[in-house]
């Protein structure tokens, strides 16, 4: 796996993770450390693009999941009772992390998991970007 981060600016920051390969049990160790150290540097946007990524297992999912939680901040839309009425009503998605053009086979994966419920999913970077 190669996984690639830069910074952009919209109206907040955000860290852009490109990600090339499988995210499976051999791999997502390598992804949420790069995930985590853009935490770490008070990075709290994040778009992930997995448009070079064929094949995502439950290993990702795991690491959105883990993301998600860990980048959920104290706004009054993001309490517990609010996100389970937005998940509910469908107006619920993540202010912070973000998905880009994942191929057809994870956005299968994705939806399966239910994680296009919380998550934003993208198909264009300047859409995306522009979504912050």
């Amino acid at each position: 796996m190669e996984i690639t981060v830069k910074q952009e600016e919209g109206r907040r920051p955000i860290s852009v993770i490109h990600v090339k390969g499988d995210i499976d049990s051999n791999t997502y160790q390598q992804l949420q450390a790069e995930i985590d150290k853009s935490i770490a540097a008070d990075i709290h946007n994040m778009l992930i693009d997995l448009s070079e990524v064929p094949f995502m297992s439950s290993a990702g999912i795991r690491v959105l999941n883990h993301t998600f939680n860990e980048l959920r901040g104290t706004l009054p839309q993001e309490t517990d009772e609010a996100m389970k009425k937005g998940l509910r009503d469908g107006t619920f998605k993540s202010p912070h992390l973000k998905l880009l053009n994942p191929s057809a086979r994870v956005l299968e994966v994705l939806k399966m998991a239910g994680v296009d419920m919380f998550l934003e999913i993208h198909h264009a970077y300047s859409g995306a970007i522009a979504s912050y």
